[in-house]
């Protein structure tokens, strides 16, 4: 008998997660602030997900409340992030649907190491230590027996339809045309990269699966590229030439920063880019059965699916 489920956030995680529950048969809404259709044959339902009793009456009935959001404004994280994250919470409390979490490295913080599940979050930065707080609210109140909830980490996002957020998928309008690609940090460090698709399969792996709620679990990851590897191989896929990838200077980052909120907001993550940073997914690898989308396929999705972003 079909379920049904409940994402909050259309972005590419969002897109992927509905139309895998849609194939399969199941019901699906989407929510939204505009309430536009994104996805053929799911619900579109308009709503402000940070509002608890008007995100409550959309999830009441379904079996899971997927949280793809992903405010986009590193700026506003501080104001988004709590009252959101609260009302998912809620929902879930309330009407009994599991709460399946999107989530990041972020809590983490800096490491030397692989991580790996189970490690614990030392986010000093405060969107690190924002991230870190909402899953451990979330914990405790999945221990307490409140509500069900599991989370889902990857690293820097591939795939179709990431957008000009993406440390790689930003680079692909100008790179297809030969020109130079200006990287954060250095070029030539190993990095993790994961695929939008990829995510939305371990979401929808752990919703139903009551001996993975209350962890977190990580994201099947292809084996870590450079950000120069990572682009040559997604321009290779469609037969472009590599284009010159360049790396900015770090205290020049920090001093731009000194005016821009944003680039501010990304000094304080430069850890991720100056030092090799790795994602092991080997437990979610062996305990779900899921593998990484092979690279090759990655890499061509993330050509076909970003190139006409404007530059």
């Amino acid at each position: 008998m079909p379920k049904t489920y409940v994402i909050v956030g259309a972005g590419p995680v969002g897109r992927h997660t509905a139309e895998l529950l849609r194939d399969r048969g199941d019901h699906v809404r989407v929510v939204t602030r505009s309430g536009h259709g994104v996805v053929d044959g799911v619900e579109s339902v308009r709503a402000d997900a940070s509002d608890p009793d008007a995100l409550s009456r959309i999830v009441d009935g379904a079996t899971a409340l997927f949280n793809c959001a992903n405010p986009g404004d590193y700026t506003t994280w501080q104001q988004v992030w709590p009252p959101l994250a609260e009302s998912l919470s809620q929902a879930a409390e309330r009407t009994g649907a599991t709460l399946v979490v999107t989530s990041n490295l972020y809590p983490y913080g800096p490491t030397t190491a692989p991580m790996v599940e189970g490690q614990a979050d030392a986010a000093t930065d405060h969107k690190g230590r924002l991230r870190a707080g909402m899953w451990a609210d979330a914990k405790a109140r999945h221990e307490a027996g409140r509500i069900r909830m599991v989370e889902v980490r990857g690293s820097d996002y591939v795939g179709a339809g990431v957008g000009p957020n993406g440390h790689v998928t930003r680079h692909v309008p100008a790179a297809v045309r030969g020109k130079t690609a200006w990287v954060i940090g250095k070029a030539d460090v190993p990095h993790t990269w994961t695929d939008v698709l990829d995510v939305a399969r371990t979401l929808v792996a752990v919703a139903d699966r009551p001996d993975t709620w209350g962890r977190v679990w990580h994201v099947p990851s292809n084996a870590p590229r450079t950000q120069r590897q990572a682009l040559t191989d997604v321009l290779a896929a469609g037969g472009h030439p590599a284009v010159a990838v360049r790396a900015i200077p770090m205290p020049v980052l920090r001093g731009l920063a000194l005016v821009n909120p944003l680039l501010r907001e990304i000094a304080d993550l430069a850890y991720m880019w100056t030092r090799p940073y790795v994602l092991d997914s080997a437990l979610t690898q062996q305990t779900l059965d899921l593998r990484p989308t092979p690279w090759d396929e990655v890499c061509r999705r993330t050509l076909e699916g970003n190139r006409q972003i404007s530059a």
